[in-house]
């Protein structure tokens, strides 16, 4: 029998930190964002406001969780922005 701790543990998704949330959230706005508004030569200018709405709502979110971010999430999410940026200049 399975116990009932199991099916309580993952209720409103409490086990995925804040920060991981946040670079899936990026990786799926930048990729679909680029998929949308980009053409062989050049980038569409909504995409740039995609990326400018994107980055208010990381700061907000940073913000509201700065002390869920310890020094290890801060390196994860600063690697994923270099990851976002190796991975714009690759798919144009």
């Amino acid at each position: 029998m399975i116990t009932d701790e199991v099916f309580k543990r993952r209720r409103q998704h409490n086990n995925t930190p804040e920060s991981i949330k946040l670079i899936i959230a990026n990786f799926i706005v930048v990729s679909l964002a680029e998929t949308l508004f980009s053409s062989n030569h050049h980038l569409n200018w909504f995409f740039w406001v995609v990326v400018g709405l994107l980055a208010v709502y990381n700061f907000f979110t940073i913000r509201k969780n700065l002390e869920v971010f310890n020094k290890v999430d801060k390196i994860a999410y600063i690697s994923s922005l270099a990851v976002l940026v190796v991975l714009v200049i690759v798919m144009r």
